[in-house]
């Protein structure tokens, strides 16, 4: 089985159950993001966290297996993205990319923040004028060096 098909499997099984991201990452033991990740094909998880996913999902051996196996990351088939909540984030790189890139040079130095020594939450801060997102993202800063 495809790992895309394995992806949109857990997405219907999870509508079907009536089961958040929440529950499988607590019964992972890992974050909510990154869970929510693993279960989109983006992330690895072990055997044990594929295992206990499996059984709340009841999931097939294969399936399992699937969550274990290396991933192509990389999740988009369009740019610009479609959906209008992908496309707000790839918006916001659009417009704040070479701020945020400045900023981490004008602070850190020549480098990039790492997306592999990565992490991310996100909340939700209710406010009288609408709710709004929080999201944090902590990544290593990564120096270019030279040789």
């Amino acid at each position: 089985m495809e790992r895309e098909q394995v992806t949109a499997h857990i997405i219907e099984t999870l509508k079907a159950k009536n089961i958040t991201y929440q529950q499988v990452s607590e019964a992972v033991g890992r974050s909510l993001v990154w869970t929510t990740l693993a279960l989109h094909g983006q992330a690895t998880m072990d055997k044990s966290e594929a295992e206990k996913a499996g059984a709340l999902l009841s999931l097939t051996p294969e399936q399992i297996q699937s969550l274990q196996d290396m991933p192509a990351r990389g999740s988009l088939d369009i740019i610009p993205p479609t959906d209008p909540t992908i496309y707000r984030f790839y918006e916001l790189v659009l417009v704040y990319g070479t701020t945020l890139k400045a900023l981490i040079n004008e602070k850190f130095g020549d480098g990039i923040m790492s997306a592999i020594d990565f992490t991310m939450d996100m909340e939700k801060v209710p406010n009288p004028n609408g709710d709004r997102v929080k999201i944090t993202m902590e990544g290593k800063f990564l120096p270019y060096k030279k040789w």
